[in-house]
């Protein structure tokens, strides 16, 4: 089992998109805003360096969120950044072409608030533990 904590207020990559124009081509698409890219780098600085095997075995990412307010926040947003954040540090291999998935449930997840300390603790544990 692998259990850290990311002392950062959590993010959600979906609402923090932007659109933009390839200068070249004049074609539109969406980049990832420049507030979601600086949390990213700063979780990979943040995570434990012994957790960065790229596990590549079927695990549940047990995932506490614990927000500045109470504002309704999308869990399910919550959860695909901090994915993308572990596959990025080098946590989990990443599954995006692989059968089956590495992350086969977030069980136990959810959002809390703490006005003080907003943060995101994580619980890696193999699927059927």
């Amino acid at each position: 089992m692998i259990e850290f904590t990311i002392p950062l207020r959590p993010v959600t990559k979906k609402n923090h998109q932007q659109i933009r124009v390839n200068g070249k081509t004049g074609k539109r698409y969406i980049a990832q805003s420049e507030a979601y890219r600086e949390y990213e780098q700063q979780c990979e600085l943040l995570i434990p360096a012994e957790y960065k095997q790229r596990i590549d075995r079927p695990v549940n990412v047990k995932a506490v969120y614990y927000m500045p307010q109470a504002r309704r926040v999308d869990l399910t947003n919550l959860n695909s950044a901090l994915h993308d954040v572990l596959v990025k540090a080098e946590v989990l291999k990443d599954d995006s072409s692989l059968s089956p998935r590495i992350v086969v449930g977030t069980d136990g997840s959810r959002v809390e608030v703490d006005r003080d300390n907003p943060r995101t603790e994580v619980e890696i544990t193999e699927a059927g533990e």
